[in-house]
């Protein structure tokens, strides 16, 4: 038998499948933070549009993390639903809904620091540009 390093359950397509369609919610919300924070460094000499768009990838960053959040109770919840229907719990099938239910918050606390530390090299970049 061979030996493999790569579990199969870490393929990024499977997880976005198994988190379900808030997943793709919080994509989009993640690629919108990326999209803010690279026009605000492009448009650094308009402050005016600048300031916009680092408002915006907070706002943008921070709904990652709210519909991470909200995705993992509607999981939960969805969780606990399905185990009142079959009347047992087992251990494996709680265990692989809880798993599921929080593949959306990690996305989204994921999103959320990309986006902050995104915000964050840029604040750091004004800062340098004033000091020199």
């Amino acid at each position: 038998m061979a030996l493999s390093f790569a579990p199969k359950h870490l393929f990024i397509g499977r997880i976005f499948t198994d988190g379900g369609p808030v997943m793709y919610i919080i994509l989009i919300c993640f690629l919108m933070s990326l999209f803010f924070i690279a026009r605000a460094f492009i448009s650094k000499h308009d402050q005016e549009i600048s300031k916009k768009m680092i408002g915006l990838a907070v706002d943008s960053s921070l709904l990652s993390l709210v519909i991470g959040c909200l995705g993992s109770l509607l999981g939960i919840i969805g969780l606990f639903d399905m185990l009142e229907a079959l009347g047992e719990t087992r251990p494996d099938l709680f265990s692989a809904g809880v798993k599921v239910s929080l593949l959306t918050v990690t996305f989204g606390l994921f999103a959320f620091i990309i986006g902050r530390l995104g915000i964050l090299i840029y604040k750091w970049s004004l800062k340098s540009e004033e000091d020199a």
